[in-house]
């Protein structure tokens, strides 16, 4: 049931975010002075900002700024993490202990707090907020693997496929990293939630998506001002971020459980 309601929230955000032009005939950008701050109407299913912008088709364009960030963030962070923990992981002696220690560093301090001063020195950009996330995201993937392919290189196939001449290359491609992936995919899953809230955190204190471009974050964050005469600017957002987020885990706990026979085996 939980992988169903984490699958169908997030499928049904990325469906609305590719038919964006498909539900909703306003321009996001669009703007004017007329009616400004009105409430969810028939005309704007959910009001107009405070420059007459429709949120709910400002809410869409927004959803794409997330998820491209979130896919970005954690395929990059992901490809790394999965080369620097396998490499850590087999090789082993000073090169594991170097990499080991640089994942203690940067796992010491808190990830927002790193990407907010790496985007502080790089400037606000979405380009510069994917760079942040990514230079901070791929430890947790590196820190992971590096612990599959420890217990995977002493496996019995592992060291028979070494007996029969594969070398290092083929045993880890073939063998050894393939027993990771479940937990990859599980890691990357949670990671696109954790991905998306950061783009949304950072966008709210203006260090992402500047405007005009919809941002989740930013409409929150020129919501706020508005909290007793338009509190949809900043409820909406705000839901939408808080389902797409609760879809990701929701999914990453179920394929945890799907993943994992010894969780489904002491589930039952």
């Amino acid at each position: 049931m939980q992988i169903r309601l984490g699958l169908a929230l997030v499928v049904l955000t990325v469906a609305a975010s590719l038919l964006a032009p498909l539900l909703t005939a306003h321009d996001p950008s669009a703007q004017t002075l007329a009616l400004r701050l009105e409430g969810p109407s028939a005309a704007h299913l959910l009001g107009l900002d405070e420059l007459e912008r429709d949120v709910w088709s400002r809410l869409l364009a927004g959803a794409r700024i997330s998820l491209l960030v979130g896919l970005v963030v954690v395929g990059v962070s992901a490809t790394i993490g999965l080369v620097v923990g396998a490499v850590a992981g087999y090789v082993g002696g000073a090169i594991d202990e170097v990499i080991s220690r640089v994942i203690d560093i940067l796992l010491a301090f808190p990830g927002i707090l790193l990407a907010i001063a790496l985007v502080a020195v790089l400037g606000p950009s979405l380009t510069n907020v994917v760079l942040a996330l990514t230079a901070i995201g791929w430890v947790g993937y590196a820190r992971l693997v590096r612990g599959q392919v420890l217990k995977a290189r002493e496996l019995e196939f592992v060291q028979a496929a070494r007996a029969l001449g594969a070398g290092p290359a083929r045993l880890l491609a073939r063998h050894i990293v393939p027993t990771a992936i479940p937990a990859l995919v599980v890691q990357a899953t949670l990671g696109m939630a954790g991905a998306i809230l950061a783009e949304a955190a950072l966008s709210f204190l203006g260090l992402g998506v500047q405007p005009p471009t919809p941002s989740w974050g930013t409409m929150i964050n020129g919501g706020r001002v508005h909290l007793i005469d338009a509190p949809h600017l900043t409820v909406f957002p705000g839901i939408a971020i808080a389902l797409l987020v609760l879809g990701f885990n929701f999914l990453g706990d179920g394929l945890r459980d799907r993943l994992d026979p010894r969780r489904l085996e002491a589930r039952r």
